[in-house]
């Protein structure tokens, strides 16, 4: 059976941030992911966990940089190694308060529009996340990398499953894993079951929505009914998180998930 994790970044979006986390624990959900949770001190987050029952926080990412200025991550831009490695202290500071095992580190785009010349950014890259893995591993935390489509994040560099198995092996370090998302691998690349099956030895996380609108993962293109059952048979037994936008409101569309031990009718916290 599936482990599920609501994306609060997406999900319970009606609710301020840290009462997301209730609101997912009474829905059934036993893990939690998010994209940043910067806003907040770490304090308030671990709060809030405790009020919901202690729920899993499983994942989140390390600052990206300028966000509203267009910045996408930090870990594969040359010259800004320094402000990477504060960026990964920071979620590190984070992942040890709240128990998080796995961290995001996004490549990154130009902000301003130039260009990076690709083999310095695979240099960059390659040493920064080598780095990050070896720093990780102190805290027994994973580092993830994720491949995007262009469509939704424009001039992203890494796109396809094996392009990150590439990285995975050329960085050389036993913590650095794929994240493996089904929403952005059915749109760059498709066969959603034999390139799982592919990199299976080197994915740390996984994540769905639905095809093409990113909303439930009950509709659309992709069959997670299928897709799930098939990670089941394969023995993937880690987080699944739903980084989806829901149709309407976030409950109304937890039917496709009741059969993963989620309800759509919130109960009592746990």
């Amino acid at each position: 059976m599936p482990k599920l994790a609501a994306n609060l970044s997406m999900m319970f979006t009606e609710h301020d941030f840290l009462a997301r986390f209730e609101r997912a624990a009474r829905h059934g959900f036993r893990g939690v992911e998010f994209l940043f949770p910067y806003e907040h001190i770490p304090q308030s987050i671990a709060e809030a966990l405790a009020a919901a029952g202690g729920i899993e926080i499983v994942l989140f990412n390390l600052p990206p940089g300028d966000w509203q200025a267009g910045d996408r991550g930090l870990a594969g831009l040359p010259g800004r190694e320094a402000e990477f490695r504060d960026a990964l202290e920071e979620a590190l500071r984070y992942a040890e308060v709240l128990g998080c095992r796995r961290l995001h580190a996004m490549h990154g785009i130009s902000a301003t529009g130039g260009s990076y010349d690709r083999s310095d950014c695979r240099v960059s890259y390659i040493q920064n996340l080598r780095h990050a893995a070896r720093r990780a591993q102190k805290q027994d935390i994973e580092v993830l990398i994720e491949p995007l489509n262009q469509r939704d994040v424009p001039g992203y560099p890494l796109n396809t499953q094996r392009e990150a198995r590439e990285v995975v092996l050329a960085v050389g370090e036993p913590n650095l894993r794929i994240q493996f998302d089904m929403y952005h691998c059915q749109i760059v690349e498709g066969d959603l079951t034999m390139t799982f099956k592919e990199v299976q030895p080197y994915v740390g996380h996984i994540q769905i929505a639905g095809v093409p609108e990113r909303h439930e993962p009950s509709v659309g293109e992709a069959r997670y009914e299928y897709l799930l059952g098939m990670l089941d048979a394969e023995g993937y037994d880690g987080w699944v998180g739903c980084e989806y936008r829901p149709a309407a409101g976030t409950a109304e569309g937890l039917g496709w998930a009741e059969h993963y031990g989620i309800s759509s009718a919130p109960g009592a916290v746990r």
